[in-house]
């Protein structure tokens, strides 16, 4: 029975975990991340890969590599590439470039809502009220229109 009340302590602890905002937050972040990393990677691969293979010959990032083991033919006399044993720079570097473009993304994300609130910590007070005169000017005050009224 002490199990039982354990686990729907547990259970509730973990529904006031869910519903904080902050969590909330982190979740969207994490999808939105998702998104953008979709973007990113077909930046990398459909744009700006094919044009430094361009630059490059003609010759595809998918075909730089090292062979340590070259592919074999098959039964039917077909070379099987998946029997080939290469390290893939290319593609390695591809990826490199993917990250390097998300990192600057967040890098600029950051460095925006960093502004913003070193702006709003700038942002200038209103300017303090004047001081209060003191007793003794509040009665030289009162002794300076009493004069100008006697004249």
């Amino acid at each position: 029975m002490a199990s039982k009340k354990g686990t729907s302590g547990f259970i509730s602890e973990f529904k006031q975990f869910i519903a904080r905002g902050n969590v909330m937050d982190m979740a969207v972040g994490v999808i939105i991340g998702g998104a953008f990393g979709k973007i990113s990677t077909s930046l990398v691969n459909d744009v700006i890969m094919p044009v430094i293979s361009m630059l490059t010959g003609g010759i595809s990032f998918d075909d730089w590599k090292i062979v340590l083991k070259a592919a074999v033919a098959g039964a039917d006399g077909a070379i099987d590439p998946a029997t080939e044993v290469a390290i893939r720079y290319g593609t390695f570097l591809a990826t490199i470039l993917d990250f390097l473009i998300i990192a600057f993304a967040v890098f600029c994300l950051i460095r925006a809502i960093n502004n913003l609130h070193r702006k709003k910590e700038e942002a200038p007070a209103a300017p303090p009220a004047p001081p209060e005169p003191s007793a003794e000017e509040k009665l030289l005050t009162e002794i300076r229109d009493l004069l100008k009224e006697q004249k």
